[in-house]
């Protein structure tokens, strides 16, 4: 859901009609700015703007639109007739239960909902009591008249819970709005809700893309890298990790309880890639491939391991939680290198990944894999030793030279000195 709030003082020019060229240019306005990608929250405060000027009393309005996102159900914006910033936008979880769910079931638009209306007009001044959240504190702050309003979005355009604009407006005028002001709202607010509905859509566009292929993917592929075959030779830190004895826990646990372990380790390892600027690419069962590009060697080599110390910390601090509720908890093997890849688009004409091919990402996965035989959380590459800062060269130890399957040539491998960094 999405709210939007409205207003700026009594207008100047209350006592006049809107007429039909002002309702024109308020239109044009928003279809040109819906086009140009405003955001929400700047379509609303100019579309408050432009309707005071022209008249219409609004002292605050609200809106609320639903998004398509793993962790928020919508997004609020609101503006005040008392304050010249346009407040922050506000996204909000699940209304699904809780007080969250007891809030939405006091509201005005729940209530329409229920009996399927489009429009309710209150009266706050008349009513000595209101049975809706928000609009009862607006009555003792002085507002006299709120019209709500649901447009709908149909079956065609509608994206998951993104079904509707919410929308209410308020006024102090004394007397409330006259029926040219609503009937006003009537010809403007649709506009304003395909405006709002085009600038949801860019934003969930955005949000699916990072969400499902990774930030830096993501981002290529919404500003057009969607071209079958279409790769570039890039030189990348690559992380390869995997749970220990994944396999024995998920066989030992209840099948519900293995997606929650998935989601506190995968989720563990991947705010520690993001929070040092990398972009994980692929979640394959308990695995997470991830690169760190777009910079100097020895700073990707940095980022990365500045990572991998923080999902150590991360690490202890979710199994301690873990332990005292009885879970089951891991670890996780990290393999580290760097080398050239081919990043983009790899797949068919119907199905494409957005990812890196090339020698060195079945190194890195095989580096990793090599954890489990010499019992040691991180194993890192020569060639990425070599690259490191000098600062972190001087920690890492030598574990051999190893023959690692389906790797022409033995590779030599280090890992943290346990003296020093607690490997």
């Amino acid at each position: 859901m999405v709210m939007i709030v409205a207003g700026r003082g009594n207008a100047g020019t209350t006592g006049c009609r809107m007429k039909e060229q002002l309702i024109r240019d308020i239109v044009q306005w928003m279809s040109e700015e819906g086009i140009r990608g405003l955001k929400e929250q700047d379509l609303l405060a100019g579309f408050c703007d432009r309707c005071h000027a022209a008249g219409l009393p609004i002292d605050r309005a609200l809106g609320i639109i639903d998004t398509l996102h793993p962790e928020f159900e919508g997004r609020a914006f609101q503006w005040n007739s008392e304050s010249d910033e346009v407040p922050e936008v506000v996204q909000y979880g699940s209304t699904s239960g809780g007080e969250a769910q007891a809030n939405w079931q006091r509201s005005v638009f729940f209530h329409m909902l229920r009996d399927n209306e489009t429009e309710r007009r209150t009266r706050l001044a008349g009513e000595k009591d209101i049975p809706f959240t928000v609009l009862d504190t607006l009555k003792a702050e002085g507002h006299t008249d709120c019209v709500s309003m649901i447009h709908h979005f149909t079956d065609r355009g509608r994206i998951g819970q993104m079904d509707c604009l919410y929308s209410y407006w308020t006024t102090k005028r004394q007397a409330g709005f006259r029926e040219e002001d609503i009937a006003a709202l009537r010809v403007l607010l649709p506009t304003l809700a395909l405006a709002v509905k085009t600038a949801s859509c860019m934003r969930i566009i955005g949000t699916l893309a990072d969400v499902y292929l990774g930030r830096d993917a993501g981002r290529r592929v919404v500003e057009g890298s969607i071209e079958r075959g279409s790769a570039e030779r890039i030189e990348a830190v690559m992380w390869f990790s995997d749970l220990r004895n994944y396999t024995r826990i998920a066989d030992s646990v209840a099948p519900e309880d293995v997606i929650p372990f998935l989601n506190d380790y995968s989720g563990m390892v991947i705010t520690a890639v993001h929070d040092h600027g990398g972009s994980v690419l692929k979640l394959i069962g308990d695995g997470v491939l991830a690169i760190f590009n777009g910079r100097k060697p020895a700073e990707a080599c940095g980022a990365a391991i500045a990572a991998e110390r923080q999902l150590r910390v991360m690490l202890s601090e979710l199994n301690a939680r873990r332990l005292d509720e009885g879970k089951p908890t891991t670890d996780v093997y990290l393999g580290l290198h760097i080398g050239e890849v081919f990043y983009g688009n790899i797949g068919s004409q119907d199905r494409l990944d957005f990812t890196v091919v090339g020698p060195a990402v079945n190194e890195v996965s095989r580096i990793s894999a090599m954890c489990r035989s010499v019992e040691r959380h991180v194993i890192m590459s020569s060639e990425f030793i070599a690259a490191c800062p000098v600062e972190h060269r001087a920690n890492a130890v030598s574990l051999g030279r190893f023959a690692l399957r389906g790797i022409a040539k033995a590779k030599e491998l280090f890992t943290w000195d346990p003296e020093i960094a607690g490997g």
